[in-house]
């Protein structure tokens, strides 16, 4: 045993441990998840309210290897639509997985061992657990394509479609439907329109990341309209679905892989085949988070509430960027940086450099990941001020 390394946890992950050890800042960095305005993580009341009646009146039985029907089509319905040609086609499956990695690993598990499918292709930058995701689920040929284009603090669509275009036959490619992590930067609807002609011509195989649905710009239809746009265009497809951000349901594991498939006669396979496959990984999916995004999904009242408050993180986060891009541009900071107010979702990119990000840390203890982005929703009335000094500063001393 003594042949292993120590794994490092700086890898997009929670970091919170060592801030605590140093007494460092590190909120801006350490979170993945939304916090309020007190730095705390958010509370649905809906969801709240449904855990004390779910503990009441809870059944402890098995669930069915690939989750209650209720909940996969309700969660299928919200990326799709309810009128999507390919749920009506009965072409769209749901199968619950563990949070949206879970399903990334699901969807990896099935292209890799039924498809046969060993090349894919991630944006750069990504989680590295996206990474190491598809290598162990056997890829041995996990590449990156252009994504963000440093000088500009943009999408690189230029070198994406490049990348695309020279890309194998059935090779896999993560796409981000929307609020890319970690740079929040997306393409627009010309663009993904372009992109999955790309797809199409080439003959190559989309797999979605969707875990800010709702939270991205507070329009569930906006958030999904890429992947719905490609369906539209009769495209196979994958989509790992996360409901951990977008209903505080950080503990509870519940995710949805979705399978798009262009005949309907093939469904029944493709279910017996993730039957085999879950069932060799965790066997049983858990209950609670799934009844919980059900009964929010399917009842009129409970769903507006639930996108009342998504709306309203939304709006926050949207404050926030339009704030601290002010507050930068009133302080004088030298550098554009009207480029983060046109980013979307969790993450805010800085662009900063190596020696940069080296002086906010030593200098402000303030500590960004290696991606150099921080949580748009971090910032608050007892921090804002104060950290936009400190990167005033360091850009000022570091030119």
């Amino acid at each position: 045993m003594s042949r292993f390394q120590k794994w490092s946890s700086d890898r997009g992950l929670n970091c919170l441990e060592q801030g605590k050890a140093e007494g460092h800042i590190l909120v801006l960095r350490a979170r993945k998840s939304y916090c309020n305005q007190n730095g705390e993580s958010e509370i649905f009341p809906v969801v709240q309210r449904l855990e004390f009646e779910y503990a009441k009146g809870h059944c402890p039985n098995y669930l069915p290897i690939l989750g209650p029907e209720g909940f996969r089509r309700a969660a299928t319905e919200l990326a799709l639509g309810s009128e999507s040609p390919a749920i009506l086609e009965n072409r769209a499956i749901g199968i619950q997985s563990l949070f949206g990695t879970g399903a990334l690993r699901s969807g990896a598990d099935f292209l890799f061992q039924i498809l046969q499918i060993a090349t894919v292709y991630l944006p750069n930058p990504s989680w590295d657990v996206h990474y190491d995701i598809f290598r162990y689920a056997g890829f041995t040929n996990v590449r990156t394509y252009h994504y963000c284009d440093v000088e500009r603090k943009a999408l690189d669509i230029e070198n994406m479609l490049q990348d695309l275009q020279e890309a194998s036959e059935k090779s896999v490619f993560l796409l981000h439907a929307s609020a890319h992590a970690p740079s929040g930067i997306n393409p627009s609807m010309e663009q993904w329109k372009v992109i999955a002609k790309v797809v199409k011509q080439r003959k190559l195989f989309p797999f979605f990341y969707l875990d800010q649905q709702g939270l991205a710009s507070g329009d569930l239809e906006k958030d999904s309209w890429p992947i719905r746009y490609f369906v539209d265009q009769g495209l196979e497809l994958f989509v790992a679905q996360s409901f951990s951000k977008i209903f505080g349901l950080y503990s509870e594991t519940v995710g949805n892989l979705i399978v798009v498939v262009k005949k309907p006669m093939v469904t029944e396979s493709v279910n017996s085949q993730f039957t085999l496959l879950n069932v060799n990984r965790f066997s049983n999916p858990p209950a609670f988070g799934a009844s919980l995004v059900h009964q929010v999904l399917t009842s009129p009242c409970l769903r507006k509430e639930w996108l009342e408050q998504l709306e309203t993180m939304n709006k926050r986060m949207r404050e926030n960027r339009l704030a601290f891009v002010l507050t930068l541009t009133q302080m004088g900071t030298p550098g554009t940086w009207s480029y983060i107010g046109r980013q979307s979702g969790l993450f805010c990119s800085l662009g900063l450099t190596r020696d940069q990000m080296n002086y906010l840390a030593r200098n402000h203890n303030f500590h960004l990941n290696k991606y150099r982005c921080f949580n748009i929703s971090c910032l608050n009335k007892h921090n804002m001020e104060y950290f936009v000094k400190a990167l005033d500063s360091t850009v000022r001393n570091t030119m």
